[in-house]
């Protein structure tokens, strides 16, 4: 029997700590934290911002960016990110969820209370929360609450060679790029000859649009490449343009891989396998915002390690999901390549992928982390 790696156990760890957006974020930050990582408020100034030092911020505590500062980064140098989405597709309870509830609680559940100001929830439900949340019934206000499979995550098959898990999409490439921002800064050394800054963003909102405070869609990494820039350089307003122009932004969601059963979906010569490595997403029509050069660059990465590595385009006659990635690329003018590894079963309760593309990918992403600006010095394109 296969012994699994431990990049794989962990995610699995990671997985059955996320049942929400807002469980992942939690989860992320206290990786973070345990790494050194800095927590930043952005109600506050960030003035205090040094080269060789490790930060993060979440928005909403559903969105989370952490970065790191090379030790010889200056105000105008560029960001090398990985974005990834926090949320998946669930079940959410509406506003007034009383009547619903009714129907499966009945009347033998607790009564209202007098003192109960929240009529709109079941008395039950209302408890519950109270309960896990060590608070009295008539102290909630407010809540967000999602449903969610409580069966734990899973290494199985008969080599154990898959994952079987809710949430594949998109907490696998969350974790794997997290995890690679965490490691490729954890030696004592490792950010002395980095002269960029290393960027992990990882959004809520992707499956509903991105159109949200929180989501890809706002101004959140505008926003963070804006004052990181501004908090070493605040008198040149134009160092921020000089800073985009030398980023680049890996747009990383999990890849449709090709089914036995529904071979005919995917074009002929763009077949994404389990077990075949991440995946380079391509559209002609920029559902994906991939091009020559940004693929270039992440396949040069793979290339050097041995790494495996896909393209996927979907068919012509077929309609084409989209990622954060056209998002960021337009609205921030960034570099930037779509990817992800590939998984089946997508938006189920019940998905599933490869082990080693996890290893895969964790791999690629530390890599690109460690090699990227050596690697973008010998790429010339607007000379």
């Amino acid at each position: 029997m296969a012994a699994v790696a431990p990049v794989v156990s962990d995610l699995v760890d990671f997985l059955n700590a996320s049942p929400t957006a807002f469980h992942a974020v939690d989860e992320a930050k206290r990786r973070l934290k345990a790494a050194g990582f800095a927590q930043l408020s952005e109600r506050e100034e960030w003035a205090g911002l040094e080269p060789g030092r490790k930060y993060f911020f979440t928005r909403n505590h559903s969105t989370i960016v952490a970065f790191a500062i090379g030790a010889k980064y200056v105000a105008g140098n560029g960001f090398h990110i990985i974005g990834a989405h926090t949320d998946s597709p669930c079940l959410k309870l509406k506003p007034v969820s009383k009547n619903e509830m009714q129907k499966i609680v009945g009347e033998n559940g607790p009564k209202e209370s007098s003192e109960n100001k929240n009529m709109k929830h079941h008395p039950l439900l209302l408890q519950l929360i109270a309960k896990e949340a060590n608070c009295e019934p008539d102290e909630i206000c407010d809540f967000e609450l999602q449903l969610c499979d409580t069966q734990p995550s899973a290494v199985a098959g008969a080599m154990k060679e898959f994952i079987f898990s809710g949430r594949l999409d998109n907490l696998c490439m969350s974790f794997c790029s997290l995890k690679a921002l965490i490691d490729s800064t954890s030696a004592e050394h490792s950010l002395d000859n980095e002269s960029g800054v290393r960027m992990v963003a990882l959004f809520d909102h992707e499956e509903v649009g991105s159109d949200s405070a929180q989501g890809a869609g706002s101004p959140a990494m505008l926003d963070a490449l804006s004052r990181i820039t501004g908090s070493f350089n605040s008198s040149n307003s134009k160092l921020l343009e000089k800073a985009i122009q030398r980023s680049f932004l890996v747009s990383a969601d999990m890849a449709h891989a090709l089914h036995p059963n529904y071979m005919d979906k995917h074009e002929e010569n763009h077949q994404p396998k389990l077990h075949g490595g991440l995946v380079i997403k391509h559209n002609a029509n920029q559902r994906y915002a991939t091009n020559a050069v940004t693929a270039f660059i992440f396949r040069e990465i793979a290339e050097r390690h041995q790494l495996p590595i896909q393209d996927f385009v979907v068919r012509n006659d077929m309609a084409c999901g989209s990622t954060i990635g056209p998002i960021l690329a337009s609205g921030v003018g960034i570099r930037t390549v779509d990817i992800g590894a590939p998984q089946l079963s997508m938006h189920s309760i019940r998905e599933m992928c490869a082990v080693d593309d996890i290893s895969h990918s964790y791999e690629h992403f530390k890599a690109y982390f460690e090699e990227f600006t050596e690697l973008d010095s010998k790429v010339k394109v607007d000379y």
